[in-house]
């Protein structure tokens, strides 16, 4: 018996097999700086410069079946920042994913870090972002989140209408699974709507529910939005559940400029002395080529749900990014 040709023939064999495989790696590169002034608050730590920059690479390819896979890393040292800051710091790569799928059976995704649920993909889609700017403010509601998640998207599940479902395993960090689901309809020129539906599972005794319905309409270069979001726990703690409201109207001067105007408000219903927390401001960009030129100011009213004078804040911030 010859060895050596039989395992020749079953190299080669196999070497066609997988040249369905083949496919396309692209890498792109991002650099970006800003300056921020935050006044108020518990000190004035003054003007915080700051940089950011990451590479990364994304390669996909269509297997015999049709099916077409995907896979994205990017090169970043700020992984310690994320749903799971303990096992990520110091690691090379930050957000990292693969997917497989096709526009009839949707997209099945695999997040190792980086992923985000059904819910907190739309719980913040109308305020533009306002409270995350510097103010230690409380973020919207959000649902449970972490690594090694599963997510699967289907865009064309009906004309007009995608379906998205994630799931979070039980680990260290997450006392229970979890699993959300979330429904848009785009099916009107313009329109948006949408609604979401999860669980944070994080900690025993604090399971909560969450949901999220949202609208948007764009008319022209005038979009205008508006999302409600509540988190329902099982803590007996009486700022445990929150309710969330955001709105905001954007308008597009340009293909290069737009402005827009966002608030957010929070707050604890079952608190008897309830302070709602309160955000409001201003973005502006200007895009030419592959640089974003950035800016926007933005008031903050009890920030934390704090009464104190240190807890209303403002702030502006100017910045630039790059994109190779």
């Amino acid at each position: 018996m010859n060895i050596k040709k039989i395992g020749l023939t079953a190299l080669a064999g196999s070497l066609v097999a997988t040249s369905a495989f083949a496919g396309a790696l692209s890498v792109s590169g991002g650099a970006s700086f800003e300056v921020q002034h935050v006044n108020g608050g518990a000190a004035n730590a003054g003007k915080a410069w700051s940089m950011g920059n990451s590479v990364t690479f994304t390669g996909s390819g269509e297997l015999d079946n049709g099916l077409n896979v995907s896979v994205s890393f990017e090169l970043d040292q700020g992984a310690g920042a994320g749903v799971d800051s303990a096992n990520d710091t110091g690691k090379p790569f930050d957000n990292h994913s693969v997917s497989i799928g096709n526009d009839t059976f949707g997209t099945l995704t695999f997040a190792g870090h980086g992923g985000s649920s059904a819910v907190n993909a739309v719980e913040d889609t109308a305020s533009t972002g306002v409270w995350d700017n510097g103010f230690s403010a409380t973020n919207p509601p959000n649902s449970s989140a972490s690594n090694n998640m599963l997510s699967y998207t289907n865009s064309n599940l009906y004309d007009g209408l995608s379906v998205t479902v994630s799931h979070v395993p039980h680990t260290t960090g997450e006392y229970a699974s979890a699993t959300d689901w979330a429904i848009a309809y785009t099916g009107v020129e313009g329109l948006t709507l949408g609604f979401a539906s999860g669980e944070d599972n994080a900690t025993k005794g604090s399971q909560a529910d969450v949901t999220v319905y949202y609208g948007s309409y764009a008319y022209g270069p005038i979009t205008v939005a508006y999302s409600q979001s509540e988190y329902d726990s099982e803590s007996q703690a009486t700022a445990a559940d929150l309710d969330y409201t955001a709105y905001s109207i954007s308008y597009t001067l340009t293909d290069e400029l737009s402005i827009s105007y966002g608030v957010s408000d929070q707050s604890t219903p079952n608190k008897s002395a309830d302070s709602d927390q309160e955000i409001s401001g201003f973005k502006a960009s200007y895009t030419t080529g592959g640089m974003t030129l950035s800016g926007k100011m933005v008031n903050a009213d009890n920030v934390g749900f704090s009464t104190a004078t240190t807890a209303d804040q403002s702030m502006w911030e100017i910045a630039a990014s790059f994109a190779f």
